[in-house]
């Protein structure tokens, strides 16, 4: 099974995102947007940041999470490569992030994300496969 698929939106950019259970496919949803930032064959994981985030809905979590994400890419240029998921229930998700601090010497610039958005968003199970479609704004 692939880990996600890029949906070409006009204007936009977005994730379909799979996995054999939601922390999978949340997983996948965070390493697509990431690959749509840089080539992640060259993040090397140097360090690791723990990201938690609580909301009141699966679909908040999930944009929340990935906007934490965006937000420490933006705010401090660094970029995951490895995601591990510690905890995840209906209303939270701790994760830790391994990588580095973006090198736009070393890194290839993509996408500028600005933000995940709730625009289409659909987390669902079909068969024995989770699907995350989310849409971002750049």
């Amino acid at each position: 099974m692939k880990a996600f698929d890029v949906l070409d939106i006009s204007g936009d950019v977005g994730i379909m995102a799979y996995g054999k259970n939601l922390e999978d496919a949340f997983r996948n949803a965070a390493v697509g947007m990431y690959s749509l930032i840089t080539d992640l064959d060259a993040i090397e994981e140097k360090r690791s940041i723990d990201i938690s985030v609580e909301s009141h809905s699966m679909e908040g979590l999930l944009v929340a999470w990935l906007n934490d994400l965006i937000f420490h890419f933006d705010a401090y240029g660094f970029i995951g490569k490895r995601i591990d998921i510690q905890e995840m229930g209906d209303n939270k998700i701790k994760t830790m992030v391994t990588g580095e601090d973006f090198d736009a010497e070393r890194h290839e610039g993509k996408l500028l994300i600005k933000a995940a958005t709730y625009h289409q968003l659909k987390i669902e199970k079909k068969d024995d496969i989770w699907e995350i479609d989310v849409i971002f704004d750049i």
